[in-house]
């Protein structure tokens, strides 16, 4: 067993190009790209990168000042949480829904209206590679330029392609899976994003006011949409400790609003339609499993 592990962390040495999470004793996190002239520094101290070369993650490493700090593996909500900003992000809580939702997986083509700060970009890439495409349009080349950087960071530059162009434009594809706005006027977009989606395609927008809410949920209901549902998801961290484990006074409250609706090829006579919530119903619920 211990040739396995010895094995298992020469394959796993870091290397110059490695990204690698800095995660101290006191919670603090760095991420950084192994660089052989570059040094790490922060208030705890400094550490040549070449130092960090041939160790493995989970592994420890010390400043010169003796503050220990462990090498850990980025995931993608770190390089979504640590990446360069000129825009906001959508959060780690709201992407997760809106991954599940609307069923971004490998394979899938998505649209995405709105790089920002590419944040969105490398969940859905993750969610769709190897064989998936990820085209992010955005009316700014500067935004896009500064999102490639953060989407190549993270390793997904083969997965995603650029287009400069405003959502009244229209998208050049056909028969994609998803789409996707974070934009402050998705309405406007609503019968593109129809046009570029297949029969059945899933429709998210995320946006932070209930106007732009109710805007966007008519405009869909209007352009041959159903299954419309808006969710708020709301975030507390909980402080786990022996005896006293209690919320965190602080956490990440409302940051927006996540819509979602499917195309469908056929609309439904208006006197037909009414309001409805959404389908709560489980498996359990219909008795086809025992209790």
């Amino acid at each position: 067993m211990e040739e396995i592990n010895e094995v298992s962390q020469v394959k796993a040495a870091l290397n110059y190009g490695n990204s690698v999470l800095l995660y101290s004793l006191q919670g603090k996190t760095f991420l950084i790209r192994l660089d052989e002239n570059a040094k790490f520094h922060c208030h705890l101290g400094v550490i040549p990168h070449k130092e960090i070369i041939g160790l493995p993650y989970g592994g420890l490493i010390y400043t010169q000042t003796g503050n220990p700090f462990y090498l850990l593996e980025p995931t993608t909500e770190d390089f979504i949480m640590k990446s360069a900003r000129k825009t906001a992000i959508m959060y780690p809580k709201d992407i997760g829904l809106l991954l599940l939702k609307a069923g971004v997986r490998a394979g899938a083509q998505v649209i995405e209206m709105g790089s920002g700060s590419g944040g969105l970009a490398m969940a859905l890439a993750n969610a769709v590679g190897p064989s998936g495409r990820v085209f992010s349009y955005d009316k700014s080349p500067s935004f896009q330029v500064n999102a490639g950087k953060n989407v190549a960071r993270a390793g997904f530059h083969n997965l995603v392609e650029y287009k400069v162009r405003y959502v009244t434009e229209g998208f050049d594809e056909k028969d994609v899976d998803v789409v996707v706005m974070d934009i402050p006027i998705p309405w406007e977009g609503i019968e593109h994003a129809w046009t570029a989606l297949k029969g059945g395609g899933r429709f998210a927008s995320f946006v932070p006011t209930y106007n732009q809410v109710e805007r966007t949920a008519e405009a869909l209901k209007k352009s041959r949409f159903v299954n419309v549902e808006c969710v708020e998801i709301l975030h507390r961290y909980i402080l786990a400790r022996e005896g006293k484990t209690r919320p965190f006074a602080d956490m990440i409250g409302h940051t927006g609003f996540l819509l979602f609706a499917r195309k469908v090829l056929i609309a439904a006579p208006a006197e037909v339609i009414t309001e409805t919530k959404p389908d709560t119903t489980t498996v359990e619920d219909e008795g086809l499993l025992p209790l």
